[in-house]
């Protein structure tokens, strides 16, 4: 046997995608070391770093099962679309501040997201499906966000929700659309 057979293939584009997350990382350690404005604990370090394992295992799980370029694309989509909300409402939140408990609801939206995908058996109609049902209820969760004034002690009020649910409740559309279109051609 050759070399070249013995040696198992390097994906050059996963071992680049985790490189990113470990650089992200780094960064606001260096921060810290020039600004006061950047003040994270182990803890933050503990949760970011769990937060992108579990993202890029997300996409690398899908990636193995994706038949398509379309259900490809749909995989990038959803899993940076979770990862930012995850990461947006740790961060400063997006009803009012990181600590208003109205952010909670958006527990229920990844919620759907991974139970839906799960329930789907990752396959293209379930994990359309699952999408579609995530969009309606980001978009329930802004509708109520913003009848009822919560967050209205927020900086960005009522722009941030608005913006942050028409851009979520759109990438969820557009990646249950992809999703569905990966189906149609399997």
């Amino acid at each position: 046997m050759t070399a070249m057979t013995q040696t198992k293939r390097i994906n050059w584009w996963r071992v680049a995608r985790w490189s990113a997350a470990a650089g992200l990382l780094c960064v606001p350690a260096i921060a810290m070391r020039y600004t006061s404005e950047v003040d994270w604990t182990a803890s933050d370090f503990v949760v970011m770093g769990m937060l992108f394992a579990a993202i890029l295992g997300a996409y690398d799980f899908l990636a193995s099962r994706a038949p398509s370029v379309a259900y490809r694309a749909a995989s990038v989509l959803t899993t940076l679309g979770l990862f930012l909300l995850i990461w947006i409402n740790l961060a400063v939140g997006i009803i009012g501040h990181e600590g208003n408990p109205a952010n909670l609801m958006f527990a229920g939206v990844i919620t759907i997201l991974v139970g839906g995908a799960c329930v789907g058996g990752f396959k293209p109609e379930g994990l359309a499906r699952t999408l579609f049902a995530a969009a309606a209820a980001q978009l329930i969760v802004g509708v109520i966000a913003l009848a009822g004034d919560l967050g209205i002690e927020g900086r960005g009020w009522p722009r941030d929700v608005v913006v942050l649910t028409a851009f979520f409740t759109g990438l969820w559309v557009t990646a249950g659309t992809l999703f569905r279109m990966s189906g149609r051609d399997a």
